[in-house]
């Protein structure tokens, strides 16, 4: 079926919602704009779900086909919006025309059975994972999670299958590892004068207003100064923004920020989601306080805690956790997440995805 194929193409299947978050998108964002760097052309197929980033994904110059938003959403589809053979079918009916070098796939509610049907239409096919609980069909699989083992994927990919495992693949922008060396600088003096608060992208159900109330039973210092992150998409900020100017801690709401590793870089401790965003953190050596806020994050805060790069807390428990953290929280003990942060991640796992998919 692929005789023209072009090598200079990749084509990204990836989804943002409401439902799903942001974080696929931007990771996958991140991998583009290094792989056009390296004349690599990309495309992007999407679902026009609420909440998508479709206008950012066309800022960054890369070439957009959207998928229609289906009337309604089955809660089994993981965000999907559909059945996997009609994606597919919707899909084959852009790629036929472009038969990539790569088709990279980075969405929870695709596996082997969508991946088989594409399958004729590029050369290679890329998996974006952090789950490893499904059969994929493909060549190269990443899982950017501290501590996975690759033996947690051989039996769910084929024999020859490329396995890139570990945080050292993250997918942070450029902006992380240019930030990293003042950010490490800075943690020297691990005084806690600025906390910065986002849980992720969207936050659906609100976690940061749950975190906001659990602070203020927390001893922090009188003349701490408070930034709380949300995405452009998040539909509870008007409540966060009354939330905050009640707070007796000056603290600032900021939205769809451009600037988030100078954010964490002049921040002295964040409390997060436990999610992708940890990445980030790790490469600055920020301390952080993880929320669960999601199944597949529970690894990921596990093994941070395990390794003492970070604090691991529970929404189920925030009040009494947060406190607990708090009492406990000392300059030296700060420090010592942040040095073992430090080594988790280097910010240049985009560079080293994207010279294996480019061959330079």
């Amino acid at each position: 079926m692929v005789s023209k194929v072009m090598s200079t193409r990749a084509i990204f299947r990836v989804d943002a919602s409401v439902q799903i978050g942001t974080g696929h998108v931007m990771r996958c964002l991140t991998l583009a704009n290094e792989l056009a760097e390296q004349g690599v052309e990309c495309h992007f197929i999407c679902r026009e779900h609420p909440g998508h980033l479709i206008p950012l994904v066309a800022e960054h110059g890369h070439q957009l086909h959207v998928l229609p938003c289906a009337a309604t959403t089955d809660d089994l589809s993981k965000g999907l919006g559909e059945t996997q053979a009609t994606d597919a079918c919707q899909s084959i009916a852009i790629i036929q025309n472009l038969l990539p070098e790569w088709l990279i796939v980075d969405h929870y509610a695709l596996d082997y059975h969508w991946q088989t049907l594409l399958r004729p239409y590029c050369k290679k096919i890329m998996v974006i994972d952090d789950l490893a609980d499904r059969q994929h069909e493909c060549d190269l699989l990443l899982d950017q999670t501290y501590g996975r083992d690759q033996q947690d994927y051989k039996p769910l990919v084929p024999a020859q299958c490329e396995l890139l495992c570990g945080s050292q693949y993250a997918l942070l922008r450029p902006e992380f590892s240019q930030w990293r060396q003042y950010s490490l600088e800075r943690r020297q003096q691990g005084k806690l004068q600025h906390l910065l608060i986002n849980l992720g992208g969207v936050d659906k159900d609100n976690i940061t207003s749950q975190i906001l109330n659990a602070l203020q039973g927390c001893p922090l210092p009188n003349d701490c100064k408070i930034t709380v992150v949300m995405g452009s998409t998040a539909p509870w900020v008007d409540v966060v923004k009354q939330q905050a100017r009640q707070l007796p801690w000056i603290t600032e709401v900021k939205v769809g920020v451009e600037n988030m590793a100078e954010l964490m870089a002049n921040s002295d401790l964040a409390i997060g989601a436990a999610g992708a965003t940890s990445w980030e953190r790790c490469c600055l050596g920020l301390p952080t306080i993880m929320v669960i806020l999601a199944e597949n994050q529970r690894v990921i805060a596990e093994n941070l805690n395990r390794a003492k790069a970070g604090k691991r807390v529970y929404i189920e428990s925030i009040n009494e956790d947060l406190s607990k953290v708090f009492i406990n929280l000392s300059n030296d003990a700060m420090k010592q997440i942040s040095y073992h942060a430090t080594r988790i991640c280097d910010g240049l796992g985009r560079v080293k995805i994207a010279r294996l998919i480019s061959g330079r």
